[in-house]
């Protein structure tokens, strides 16, 4: 089957587009754009720049997609966005190239959720399975990890780290490092507690979400320094044996350089 493309579309002799993608009225597909199977552009939507986007996307109208960075710094190199698969992306929603100060490519893993009028700038690296609300900012070299949720109109400082599995309440702003499994919101945010419900619907164990707990308590109530908290849940992983998967995925965030953690 031929690509569907409406008349009024433009659609650049570079581009390459698998046989059923669709594009609406009045949509631009740039020259260095690759397009996979299943996928629909709707109307008004503008992709270019090196963008590759793999299988069933759907751009609703009026997205662009693959801008180059609003980095003063920027002075045309080829840096690339790569999207996966199966991801949804709503009204006016903005995914920039990387730049050359990171890694050159910002990334959209698959089965995500964007929202409308959400800003994703270059160099993010999101994984998949997220939701991003409503007017969601994220400024430059963000990272977000699989089953994150951002509420609507939250925004979030550059070099950021969001762990997976953490709930973000809307209208929050986000200046450190989220650790996995965390909700909170507020400006500036403040975790509440694990996310719980988002763990059982999920498929994490009761026996895990109650380590997950106490690991919480030992990060943000026993008054430990973050690198004591983490020897601390390793301990913990004696104690709750079904849990020590999960348990690391905490501790070695916590690990890792970044902004601090919020607290």
């Amino acid at each position: 089957m031929a690509a569907r493309i409406h008349a009024t579309a433009i659609v650049s002799p570079g581009a390459e587009l698998a046989d059923d993608v669709e594009v609406g009225a009045y949509s631009l597909i740039g020259p260095n754009v690759s397009i996979g199977p299943g996928t629909q552009v709707g109307p008004h939507c503008i992709i270019d720049g090196h963008t590759t986007i793999g299988a069933n996307n759907v751009f609703y109208r009026f997205c662009s997609i693959g801008g180059m960075p609003q980095d003063k710094k920027y002075k045309g190199e080829p840096t690339r966005l790569e999207i996966g698969d199966g991801n949804m992306v709503r009204e006016y929603v903005t995914l920039n190239t990387g730049t050359t100060q990171d890694v050159g490519v910002t990334r959209l893993g698959s089965d995500n959720w964007i929202m409308a009028y959400v800003h994703v700038a270059h160099d993010c690296q999101i994984g998949s399975h997220t939701i991003i609300a409503n007017n969601v900012q994220l400024a430059g070299h963000i990272h977000i990890e699989d089953w994150a949720i951002l509420g609507g109109s939250s925004a979030v400082h550059q070099f950021v780290h969001i762990g997976a599995h953490s709930m973000v309440g809307g209208a929050s702003s986000i200046r450190q490092d989220v650790p996995p499994y965390i909700v909170g919101a507020g400006d500036p945010f403040r975790p509440v507690g694990i996310n719980t419900e988002g763990l059982k619907r999920r498929g994490f164990e009761a026996d895990t979400i109650a380590a997950l707990k106490e690991a919480y308590k030992l990060l943000y109530r026993r008054n430990l320094k973050v690198n004591e908290a983490a020897q601390a849940m390793r301990s913990l992983q004696d104690e709750y044996p079904a849990a020590k998967d999960a348990i690391e995925v905490l501790a070695a965030f916590l690990d890792r350089p970044g902004r601090g953690i919020v607290r």
